[in-house]
């Protein structure tokens, strides 16, 4: 079964590790360790970043529970056999959210898309080949990406992270 605190060294260090940032364009605003003020208003490290503490243990250890919670969790990645496809499917989460991510993952394996990683959904994914999954998964990542760069143009500027990201959670060297 795949292990979270694999998945999330690997997460952290696509969202930058621990530190504050705003990056003009960005919708999330003030972001620490990828967690975006404006979408996690009331996570409990903003009182403790507000009072300028950003380098902590205790912060740390709020951010790893915040990632477990909102997003491991709801993947079921402890149920997800195969690191890789877990890893894959919980950074998608955290990049584009639950709902979109578990929807992606529901059509790879052709289960009902309820953006809700159920049984049926976590068996399919479990017989699917590993490999098979995470080419197809990054597939779609790629093409939400893209779709998102059509809609809004202004968000080109973040596509180059977004196609390395997804380039490293296949396993594709980049270079």
């Amino acid at each position: 079964m795949a292990r979270f605190s694999r998945a999330f060294s690997a997460c952290i260090a696509h969202e930058g590790g621990f530190q504050l940032t705003d990056v003009a364009g960005d919708a999330g605003g003030e972001t620490y360790a990828g967690i975006a003020r404006t979408r996690h208003p009331d996570w409990q490290g903003w009182q403790w970043i507000d009072q300028g503490e950003t380098d902590s243990a205790r912060i740390q250890r709020a951010v790893r529970d915040f990632y477990r919670e909102n997003f491991w969790a709801r993947i079921r990645g402890d149920d997800i056999q195969r690191q890789t496809v877990a890893n894959s499917i919980f950074d998608f989460a955290v990049n584009a959210g639950v709902g979109t991510a578990s929807h992606l993952a529901q059509e790879t394996v052709s289960a009902a898309s309820d953006g809700i990683i159920g049984p049926n959904t976590l068996k399919k994914i479990n017989r699917r080949s590993e490999r098979e999954f995470i080419a197809a998964y990054a597939l779609r990542k790629l093409a939400y990406y893209a779709d998102i760069c059509t809609r809004h143009p202004a968000q080109k500027k973040f596509l180059l992270g977004w196609l390395n990201r997804t380039l490293d959670d296949a396993g594709i060297p980049r270079g």
